[in-house]
């Protein structure tokens, strides 16, 4: 397989179930770690690798990589090319953020099979992925990807659920919510997660993402979802009989991560423990407060257009990146957000039919957002 973001926290449980099911790893791909990525290179042996930054070449183990042949590509376009002349069908994407978006499209372009982790693909050019051979690597949808397997009347579903933790700030008073900090913000209750899929937890922005890509996976507007404190519910289907099923399982990115690299050696493995009978006492489902997570009112208007994914994927890394510079309070980021949408909301109607036009609505957004941001800060 081909793995991109080996030294993420995907990455690196993509690389256990590996171990595994004893499947080869390929080619490998990572951003600074560079001392992680070396421990890698010398436990699979990979044909190629991929640094994110040329500078950070001289961190490499150069030698062992001469000895073993192993050929080296740097930045995005070596990335691109790590891809397209690597021979495996799989392609692993755990790229953070919006620079995933390329590598999902290179791996289209070259018919290989795509295990997705990076929500950005989806969000911000779902319509470009259509049709397309890919599996989700996310538990809400795996959860929902597994319960409509192996339901027999998974034609008449009414309604799809994903559920969602309510991040760290779920139990904050309201009214100290706005100017919350950033250490407050990053205080996950449930597990240690990258700064910025944190924040992104707290504002519900996040399951924003994710409804979006329920749209393009499984092909309805019929998504919501609920908090569950717990996270251990993490899918729900309603059937038009009445009946609802539920995907419970502990939370560990292995399990959709087997089901994506080989579903029969996923299916015969236990890979995690199972949730005992006690866990599942006292498990509550609630609706989300639109109060205490005002972005959750562009759900209804997201699903109904779209393409307004790259405005909210945009708008949102820049309001984040400059809450945690603690340039803007908590509250500015959904205010930013709302501000972009309505900037940008004829962009629903664009044709997107390329990278390059995405790219450059993308441009454009950053660049309004950080020009609204400096504004506010002069003022």
């Amino acid at each position: 397989m081909i793995l991109l973001g080996s030294t993420g926290s995907i990455g690196i449980n993509t690389l256990e179930v590996a171990r595994t099911f004893c499947i080869n790893v390929e080619s490998l791909s990572a951003g600074r770690n560079i001392t992680l990525l070396n421990s890698q290179i010398k436990e699979f042996l990979p044909k190629n690798v991929c640094i994110a930054d040329p500078k950070d070449e001289a961190r490499l183990d150069c030698q062992f990589l001469k000895k073993h042949n192993i050929r080296l590509y740097t930045g995005d376009n070596g990335l691109l090319e790590l891809i397209a002349e690597s021979e495996s069908h799989l392609v692993v994407n755990a790229l953070v953020g919006y620079a995933g978006l390329a590598p999902s499209l290179q791996a289209q372009r070259y018919k290989k099979k795509l295990a997705l982790a990076n929500k950005e693909s989806l969000v911000v050019a779902g319509w470009l992925l259509e049709d397309y051979e890919l599996v989700p690597v996310d538990s809400e949808h795996f959860g929902l990807w597994y319960l409509l397997r192996h339901a027999p009347l998974s034609k008449n579903i009414k309604q799809l659920f994903l559920t969602a933790s309510g991040g760290a700030l779920r139990d904050m008073p309201l009214e100290n919510m706005y100017d919350a900090l950033p250490s407050a913000a990053l205080a996950h209750p449930n597990w240690s997660m990258g700064k910025k899929i944190t924040i992104d937890s707290a504002t519900m922005v996040n399951k924003l993402f994710e409804v979006l890509e329920a749209f393009w996976l499984f092909k309805t507007k019929n998504i919501d979802a609920l908090i569950e404190k717990k996270s251990l519910i993490h899918a729900l289907a309603e059937f038009h009989d009445g009946s609802i099923l539920a995907h419970i399982s502990n939370a560990d990115m292995k399990l959709p991560i087997a089901y994506a690299l080989d579903s029969q050696k996923a299916a015969e493995h236990n890979l995690i423990d199972c949730v005992g009978i006690g866990a599942l006492a006292n498990l509550t489902l609630s609706h989300i407060d639109t109060s205490r997570y005002p972005l959750w009112n562009l759900k209804e208007q997201l699903l109904e257009s779209p393409k307004l994914g790259i405005v909210l994927n945009a708008s949102n890394e820049i309001a984040v990146d400059a809450f945690l510079h603690q340039q803007i309070p908590f509250g500015k980021i959904a205010e930013l957000i709302f501000f972009a949408i309505e900037r940008f909301y004829e962009s629903k109607d664009y044709d997107l039919a390329s990278l390059k036009d995405i790219q450059a609505l993308d441009h454009r957004v950053r660049e309004f957002c950080k020009q609204t941001i400096s504004s506010t800060q002069e003022a």
